[in-house]
């Protein structure tokens, strides 16, 4: 029985999890913000500074979820950057202005960054080339092809198109709703879907899934697949707000900024342990920094700066969390006062059947914390 199910039967106060802490650090962020943005005459929470904070948050959010399934199951990818600029020309050129290749350029965008995932997740697997170094690799062969065909804008995105990029429902922007949905089909396909146990299985320990009878590759190759895809998405939208298929966005920095959110987010960068819910969080506090920033007018650097630290510190703070958890548990759990090397009342009989391969700790795991 987990640490978490024994204090909720004792009827122990819950310890509040890492991705709850995320939140609650959003949401003390945002209060902070409207402060100090308040002391310049600025509205922090005001609609402009709320669509400026969605509206960045949308094209990393698309990329940060597509991480967390490759860091999940204790792998990387690199080469996000690059996938979505080569996703935005594919889109732009394959649509070329006409309203009716739009689904066209949508299916191709997503076969292309589909078959890059594929490729990454065999190089990975099957190859055994460390993650680092394989999608690293990957991202400069596209590089290498972007910087000799495209010099430029390449392209046009037609208008009915573009508004993926530029309309609002209310004061939320269309990519932002686009986002957190993409976000809450990765939670249900991690939660409700014998892949997404298997990542989260693999990414906690390869050899035990393997013993487990969990065919490893499958779901690092997914992951990638998915991955790959999330990025093919954010360069669908890189294409809509550009009108254009834009190669120069590699050097935005999307890469590190997506792996920055995802841990940021509460997710364990060796794997196992973390999930969306939290991620789509650490998106959000990056946006709202940057805003802040913004508003505040703090120079690029000392705002990178900053920035760092605060990764830095959360990061931190999850470790000394992780730290603190009791690395062993009492083999007897005793009623009425039983003590060590007293026999308490018979446990329940391990559970047998298709749900056993599912260990409880998993369910630690997506909250935010190691078993």
């Amino acid at each position: 029985m987990s640490a978490g199910i024994t204090a909720r039967l004792r009827g122990a106060p819950r310890r509040l999890g890492t991705t709850g802490m995320v939140y609650a650090a959003l949401v003390l962020i945002v209060a902070v913000g409207a402060v100090l943005a308040a002391t310049r005459g600025h509205n922090l929470l005001g609609t402009a500074s709320t669509v400026d904070m969605l509206t960045r948050s949308s094209l990393l959010g698309f990329v940060a979820i597509g991480q967390t399934l490759v860091i999940l199951c204790r792998s990387l990818d690199l080469s996000v950057g690059y996938v979505m600029a080569l996703c935005s020309i594919v889109a732009a050129t394959t649509m070329a202005g006409d309203p009716a290749r739009i689904g066209l350029g949508i299916a191709a965008v997503l076969l292309v960054s589909g078959l890059i995932g594929l490729a990454n997740g065999l190089i990975v697997t099957k190859l055994k080339v460390n993650a680092f170094i394989a999608t690293l690799g990957m991202g400069l062969v596209i590089k290498g092809y972007l910087d000799t065909q495209y010099a430029g804008p390449t392209g046009e995105v037609p208008a009915a198109f573009q508004a993926f990029g530029y309309t609002r429902i209310g004061f939320v922007p269309l990519s932002t709703a686009v986002m957190l949905a993409v976000a809450v089909a990765a939670i249900l396909f991690l939660r409700k879907t014998r892949t997404g146990y298997h990542i989260y299985a693999v990414g906690g320990d390869a050899d035990v899934a393997r013993m487990s009878g969990i065919r490893v590759d499958r779901p690092v190759v997914t992951a990638h697949v998915l991955c790959s895809m999330a990025a093919g998405v954010a360069g669908l939208l890189i294409a809509s707000r550009f009108g254009t298929g834009s190669s120069l966005v590699y050097s935005s920095g999307y890469d590190l900024e997506s792996i920055a959110a995802v841990v940021l987010g509460g997710t364990y960068l060796m794997g196992g342990s973390g999930g969306v819910a939290g991620t789509v969080a650490g998106v959000l506090i990056l946006a709202v920094l940057d805003t802040l920033f913004n508003i505040l007018a703090v120079d690029p650097f000392f705002k990178d700066v900053l920035r760092g630290v605060i990764v830095i510190a959360a990061v931190a703070i999850y470790a000394r969390r992780q730290f603190a958890r009791p690395l062993s548990r009492p083999r007897f759990a005793g009623g009425g006062g039983a003590g060590v090397g007293t026999a308490g009342p018979p446990g329940p009989e391990p559970e047998t059947g298709p749900d056993a391969e599912r260990p409880a700790t998993l369910e630690t795991a997506r909250e935010g914390g190691r078993p």
